[in-house]
């Protein structure tokens, strides 16, 4: 009888059988270990948590103060019935972690969500040697292909600027954990307060307390004199867009921080002044790249476009297989992005496919991975 996989696809979680363990659950469970506090990968409900240390004051403002979460270090080794754990950096946000599992000599990693740009707040991404890798493939098309961060903060600012001078708001939307603190990390900071919605506000509140170099925020209230919007900036979640809380801010200019903000007429159907593509995911290139420095020879595909990147590896010699999960929704807005525009990516996968082939070649050597495949010690939990 074949032995069962290191890790399985149970239809509520990445599961480890011989650790009887879960990787970011979606129902409660006994032991979930945690790859970063986003809402689709952190879920309110098991028994015992364990993520890496900087997720905590997160998990513990959205799980709640009184969960049960031990926290470990990047590359700390615990072990489960004999299975040896160790988390590596994602650099998605702030605390985001790869998921390194080894079983007599075997090794697999689930990334969560990553990013390979360093982003100045979160630890950067790390590759690390695997014989089975589990991606993520959000922006997984090779129409994505991200501008250098610097850019697309130099066009914020030029954008506040702009609007500072003009006498209006400068309404700027992203997603509370993670874009929001790396903006804060890269933008040009104004002299005068930065004002913020309250989802934004008290995430940012949090991470402060915990120690994290952040700037203040100015809470916006009901109270707020709305003579002092005027030039101002204020950071707000994507939710606000339709909301009566954004009139408040008149007159204003509305932008948007998003990966999908690369999409034809992604702009438009949001309805906003200023697009700004900016992900904290992985773009195509990078995609490839991270997926050839683990060295794996399988590979698993969780979310996002799980079918065109799972050929695509399949075409070029990688073997591959798609996934279904509950991860991916983390920002309903966005995710509508993802459904009005599938039928960009076949078109966008032919158009690209022999141009890909030898840049990815090329983008592969640039990086040496992390760790090998021996792991040794390790505490027992």
């Amino acid at each position: 009888m074949p032995s069962q996989p290191l890790l399985q696809f149970t239809g509520k979680s990445i599961y480890c059988s011989v650790a009887d363990a879960h990787i970011d659950p979606w129902i409660p469970v006994d032991k979930a270990i945690i790859t970063h506090a986003h809402s689709d990968h952190a879920r309110w409900g098991s028994k015992h948590y364990l993520a890496h240390k900087d997720s905590e004051p997160i998990l513990r403002l959205r799980l709640g103060q009184d969960i049960s979460l031990q926290t470990v270090e990047y590359g700390e080794k615990f072990v489960i019935n004999g299975v040896t754990f160790s988390l590596y950096p994602a650099g998605h946000i702030i605390g985001s972690a790869q998921i390194r599992v080894e079983h007599k000599g075997e090794v697999w990693v689930a990334s969560g969500d990553y990013k390979l740009e360093d982003d100045h707040f979160a630890v950067p991404y790390e590759p690390v040697k695997c014989n089975v890798f589990i991606t993520e493939s959000t922006f997984g098309l090779p129409i994505y292909k991200w501008q250098p961060q610097h850019e697309v903060m130099s066009e914020i600012d030029t954008w506040f600027a702009q609007n500072k001078a003009e006498g209006k708001a400068s309404v700027l939307m992203g997603y509370s954990l993670g874009k929001m603190q790396r903006i804060l990390k890269n933008i040009q900071l104004p002299d005068e307060p930065i004002y913020a919605h309250g989802a934004i506000y008290t995430l940012n509140d949090r991470l402060r307390q915990a120690g994290f170099d952040l700037p203040e925020l100015t809470l916006v209230t009901k109270e707020t004199d709305r003579k002092l919007f005027r030039g101002a900036l204020v950071l707000a979640p994507p939710s606000v867009d339709s909301s009566t809380w954004i009139k408040k801010f008149n007159p204003y200019s509305l932008g948007y921080c998003s990966g999908w903000m690369a999409l034809r007429g992604a702009k438009n159907r949001r309805a906003v002044d200023q697009g700004f593509v900016l992900s904290d995911h992985v773009d195509w290139p990078d995609l490839n790249r991270a997926v050839k420095e683990t060295g794996a020879e399988k590979v698993f595909v969780t979310h996002g476009y799980t079918s065109i990147f799972s050929r695509w590896l399949n075409e070029n010699g990688i073997e591959a297989g798609e996934v279904h999960t509950m991860y991916g929704n983390e920002d309903e807005n966005e995710e509508e992005e993802v459904v009005q525009d599938a039928a960009v990516a076949s078109e966008s996968y032919e158009q690209h496919k022999a141009k890909l082939d030898d840049e990815i070649e090329n983008t592969s050597k640039e990086k040496s991975p992390t760790g090998d495949l021996g792991v040794e010690g390790g505490r027992e939990l």
